[in-house]
């Protein structure tokens, strides 16, 4: 019989234990292996939105950086400076292909391929200072020392251009993302892409500059209607120190003139008496309103009557170069010439001071003028044709005279003065007005028109041009000269005299003013006929 103790029976339970133990942790483990993968592809699942929104969050800060560096650049970014006597805007915006935009309103403008990268620089040529202007008349080195500073104003002008647009480009994303994220670290780290886009952008238009491209631009707007005058250009480019000379005469030549309307013993009319400046064909060039300006001042204008051809094309980009009207602050009567179009009219009529006659009659300072434009819109047409074009011409312009002629007549009041463009239309007007003011023919002329039987005589006064025939005024040898005249109406709104000014065109040096009194008519003859006489 075999008997079992207690010591027996206490391993037996040990190892029953420690059996049950490892059954346990095994099925532990058994168990662990099979929930853990689907547990870890829950949890990457889990994760996936979060990555998302990393992803996220990194695209709205750059997308925030760049949109708030376009704003600060487009609000903030543009500089102005000097550039000789210009005043100048320089400015920086986005782009993908680089490169420099030259802007001369209201001439058009050309491009430069200057860069690469993702910044387009445009200089924009707003206004000529009268300061510095006037300086430059009176100073007989005044040219050399523009010219030779120059490239330092421009070079001036795109640092102080960069530094502005690098600050207003970094506090434009500085501002946005606050407004977005209202969080400090994701606006630093925005305010830290703008500056780095920015720096980034410099570093790709310096490393990519071409000073070759000068050479190679591209024109827009009035200049690529010009190619004669572009030629002009480039040889002007190659022959610099001979163009200086000529444009040193020719701002010697506005100088002069200050010195002789200074000195020139002006004529006395009698008193209520009016001073009418004629001018006509400008064809935009801007010269041409500091000289009116002066002459309105220095002869106390009362009133400016404009016979046509402002413009060379009639375009719009051309409508900015009749703002200097309203700095004259007097009225300025005008009438369209065969380049001025129905644009350039609007342009003109939206002038304070300025009045646009399309065949009928106003009365300004007690001066009865009657006008109509030219009938035809030929920018491309040069004055004079001839042949079979030239006789239907004719008889376009007879017929507008005989139009305004009927307008006259329809009014039943006297009228002092008629304004055409074309002399071809002062025909019909003869015996109805004293006195016809013309242009187009970039000539000055007088003449009195053949007296019909029991009517008055009739004045024909073709003014020349007083932009000196425009760029076109640049070509051949014999430059046009700038042409205007003063004239002088008595209480009566008879001519008493004129003076003829003519401002010597580009290497030319003399400046002329030819006085002209109106003599009386004789005993029996109807009054207000001029018969100019020189003195």
């Amino acid at each position: 019989m075999t008997v079992t103790g207690p010591h027996d029976d206490g391993s037996a339970g040990r190892r029953r234990m420690r059996g049950a133990w490892h059954a346990s942790r095994r099925a532990l483990v058994a168990s662990r292996r099979a929930v853990a993968p689907p547990l870890r592809a829950a949890v990457r699942v889990a994760d996936r939105p979060r990555m998302w929104r990393r992803l996220g969050l990194a695209l709205a800060l750059v997308v925030t950086s760049l949109v708030g560096v376009t704003i600060g650049l487009l609000v903030a970014g543009p500089s102005h400076d000097d550039v000789g006597p210009f005043a100048a805007q320089f400015s920086l915006t986005p782009s993908l292909s680089g490169g420099t935009e030259v802007q001369i309103p209201p001439l058009g403008s050309l491009e430069l391929a200057s860069h690469d990268g993702p910044a387009h620089l445009t200089v924009r040529l707003e206004a000529l200072d009268q300061k510095r202007t006037l300086a430059l008349a009176t100073d007989p080195n005044g040219i050399a020392k523009a010219s030779s500073g120059a490239v330092n104003d421009v070079e001036r002008g795109i640092t102080r251009m960069v530094f502005q647009a690098t600050g207003a480009g970094v506090l434009g994303a500085l501002v946005l993302s606050a407004f977005v994220f209202r969080n400090m670290k994701r606006v630093a780290i925005c305010g830290a892409l703008a500056l780095v886009t920015i720096l980034g952008s410099g570093g790709i238009a310096v490393a990519t500059f071409r000073p070759g491209s000068v050479d190679e631009p591209r024109y827009h707007g009035l200049l690529s209607n010009a190619p004669a005058v572009i030629g002009d250009a480039k040889q002007i480019a190659n022959q610099f120190g001979q163009y200086r000379d000529e444009l040193q005469r020719l701002v010697n030549n506005v100088s002069k003139l200050y010195g002789t309307l200074s000195t020139l013993p002006v004529y006395q009319p009698a008193p209520g008496s009016l001073r009418v400046l004629h001018i006509s064909d400008l064809h935009l060039n801007p010269a041409a309103w500091s000289v009116i300006s002066t002459v309105v001042k220095q002869y106390d204008i009362n009133l400016v009557v404009d016979t046509g051809d402002i413009d060379d094309w009639g375009t719009q980009v051309e409508a900015s170069f009749v703002n200097s009207i309203g700095a004259l602050k007097i009225p300025y009567v005008f009438v369209r010439g065969n380049h001025d179009s129905g644009t350039t009219a609007d342009a003109v009529a939206k002038q304070s001071n300025a009045i646009v006659l399309e065949n009928r009659i106003v009365t300004v300072d007690g001066l009865t003028i009657a006008g109509i434009g030219d009938p035809q819109f030929t920018p491309d047409k040069e004055p004079g044709p001839s042949g079979a074009a030239g006789h239907q011409a004719a008889e376009v312009q007879e017929a507008s005279g005989e139009k305004l002629a009927q307008t006259i007549r329809n009014a039943g009041k006297p009228v002092d003065v008629a304004m055409v463009h074309e002399p071809a239309s002062a025909g019909a007007l003869d015996g109805l007005v004293p006195l016809v003011l013309a242009g187009h023919i970039h000539h000055r002329d007088v003449s009195t028109m053949p007296q019909l039987t029991g009517q008055q005589k009739t004045a024909l006064m073709v003014e020349g041009s007083t932009g000196g025939a425009g760029l076109r005024g640049l070509e051949g040898e014999a430059p046009t000269p700038l042409e205007m005249s003063v004239l002088y109406f008595d209480p009566t709104h008879a001519l008493q005299g004129y003076d003829d000014i003519t401002l010597g065109g580009t290497g030319q040096t003399e400046v002329t003013i030819q006085r002209h009194v109106v003599k009386a008519p004789p005993s029996g003859s109807p009054s207000g006929s001029p018969n100019p006489s020189r003195s």
